[in-house]
């Protein structure tokens, strides 16, 4: 599955790559359909599309689980990023402030904050980047907004997009996260990190020295 990087940006709109959003039926190469679409709708709520969209997906996962079976995650050839990412997501305002961003990464114990101008996903910071901002405009902090700021990149993916081409992706990007879009609403579904790598692969050296 997709896996884009959005160019760093002022948080104004959705700043999602198109094929996370407004997606039409001819954007569809990488689904079966499970019936005949209609090619006389074509918006992102499009029933037929979005039937579509899901059997495809729950088809592919139900795959990977038979061929999978009794491997372990790090050795799987094709490993669905939702299987390591985590759900627990935290939302800030673009109006927000450098400091009151600071706070929710500081009061929720998190390195990363997904940006929204008003329903739109418009940007995801991290930890590193807000506190070298703040280090380097300590007198701004309290009244620069996010809304002014240019974000950085960010990297978006599907649930079932695969972690290890992911992996090298973020690596290529220089990123140590990526935001998942669930492809059937355009809405975030949860974060990947390179924390999450890491336990994976502790988790598999543990394994071995056990046996």
């Amino acid at each position: 599955m997709s896996i884009h990087v959005s160019e760093p940006g002022r948080p104004i709109g959705t700043r999602l790559p198109e094929v996370f959003r407004n997606r039409t039926v001819g954007d569809v190469t990488e689904l079966e359909a499970s019936s005949a679409l209609s090619n006389t709708h074509n918006e992102a709520t499009d029933a037929e599309f979005q039937q579509a969209a899901n059997s495809g997906r729950h088809r592919a996962l139900q795959q990977y689980g038979t061929v999978a079976a009794g491997e372990r995650k790090e050795e799987r050839v094709y490993l669905p990023v939702s299987e390591i990412a985590s759900p627990a997501q935290y939302l800030v305002s673009a109006t927000a402030t450098m400091t009151e961003a600071f706070a929710m990464m500081k009061d929720n114990a998190v390195h990363h904050l997904v940006v929204m101008s008003e329903d739109n996903v418009a940007g995801l910071i991290d930890f590193r980047w807000l506190l070298s901002w703040i280090h380097e405009n300590p007198n701004e902090a309290d009244t620069q907004s996010l809304l002014n700021m240019e974000l950085p990149a960010f990297l978006t993916a599907f649930p079932e997009t695969d972690a290890h081409q992911l992996a090298r992706l973020m690596l290529a990007h220089r990123l140590n996260a990526a935001l998942i879009i669930e492809g059937s609403s355009g809405e975030p579904s949860g974060i990947v990190t390179s924390t999450d790598y890491l336990k994976l692969y502790a988790s598999s050296r543990q394994q071995e020295g056990a046996l």
